[in-house]
C-alpha cells in the first residue's frame, strides 16, 4: 500500500522535471556547427543503425500475418484477396508505426540512456557546464532530432518491407496467389492510412529519444544506476508509447 501512494507523487515529480528539462533542451543553441555535426552522428546511431533489425522483423512479420490471415479467411464467402488487405492495413495502421517503435525504444532507447548516464556518473556532463555549455541542448537536441528525421523513413521502410514479406511468404507458402495478393493490397486502399501512420511516428519518435534521454541525464551513482537507467527508460518509453498511441488512435481516427 505504501508503495503505491508514494508512486504517484514520485510520478508527478518526473513528469514535471521532464517538461522543466525539455525547456532546457530547447534553449537556443550555442554553436550551430558543432550541433549539426552531433546531428549526423546521432542519424548514423540512431536511425543507419536500426535499419536491420527493422527489416528483418518487417519482413518476417508480414510473411506471418499473410500466412494467418489466409489460414483464418477460410469461409467461401470472404474472398482470398482479403487477405492482402488485412497485411496492408496490419502493417500500416498499427504493426510498423507502433511496434516497431516499441521495438526502436528497446534498441535505441537504452543505448540514449546508457550513453548518457556514463556521461553523468564519470562528471562528464559537470564539465561542460563548468565550460558554459549547455549540456542538456548539447546532449539531447541532436538525438531527438535525428530521431524525429529517420524514425519516419523506418517506418515507410517498415510498411514497404512488411508488404512484400507478405507477398514472398503467402505465395511461397501457397496460401494466396501473387494476382490476389496484389489485387487485395491495391483494393480500397485509403492514403491518409498512411498519413496517420507517419503521424504517430513523429509523436514516438520524439518520446523514445526524450524519455530515454530523461533517464540518463538524472542518473546518479555508478555503473548499476547506469543500468537501472537504461531498463526505467525502456519500460517508461514503452508505456509512453502506448498510451499516446491509445490519445492519437482516439483523436485522428475519430
Amino acid at each position: 500500500m505504501k508503495a503505491i501512494l508514494s508512486f504517484f507523487p514520485n510520478l508527478l515529480f518526473h513528469v514535471g522535471n521532464y517538461f522543466v528539462m525539455m525547456t532546457r533542451v530547447f534553449n537556443r543553441p550555442e554553436r550551430h556547427k558543432v550541433y549539426y555535426r552531433k546531428f549526423l552522428e546521432e542519424i548514423n546511431n540512431i536511425g543507419i543503425g536500426s535499419i536491420g533489425i527493422v527489416s528483418i522483423v518487417s519482413f518476417f512479420m508480414g510473411a506471418v500475418i499473410t500466412i494467418q490471415g489466409a489460414y483464418n479467411f477460410n469461409s467461401p464467402w470472404i474472398p482470398l484477396y482479403a487477405v492482402g488487405m488485412a497485411t496492408r492495413d496490419t502493417m500500416i495502421l498499427e504493426f510498423s508505426p507502433t511496434i516497431i517503435s516499441v521495438i526502436l525504444c528497446g534498441k535505441v532507447g537504452s543505448s540514449i540512456a546508457g550513453e548518457i548516464g556514463t556521461m553523468k556518473v564519470t562528471e562528464q556532463v559537470d564539465a561542460l557546464e563548468i565550460m558554459g555549455v549547455n549540456s542538456r541542448s548539447y546532449l539531447i537536441l541532436p538525438k531527438i532530432l535525428a530521431a524525429l528525421f529517420f524514425n519516419p523513413i523506418l517506418i515507410v521502410l517498415s510498411m514497404f518491407l512488411g508488404i512484400t514479406g507478405g507477398w514472398v511468404g503467402g505465395v511461397a507458402s501457397g496460401a494466396v496467389t501473387s494476382f490476389k495478393f496484389v489485387y487485395g493490397i491495391t483494393y480500397l486502399f485509403v492514403p491518409y492510412y498512411v498519413t496517420y501512420a507517419l503521424q504517430k511516428t513523429v509523436v514516438f519518435a520524439f518520446l523514445i529519444a526524450s524519455v530515454s534521454a530523461y533517464h540518463g541525464y538524472i542518473t546518479e551513482g555508478g555503473a548499476l544506476e547506469v543500468g537501472k537507467a537504461s531498463t526505467k527508460a525502456v519500460v517508461y518509453g514503452i508505456i509512453s508509447i502506448l498510451i499516446a498511441n491509445y490519445i492519437l488512435t482516439q483523436l485522428l481516427l475519430t
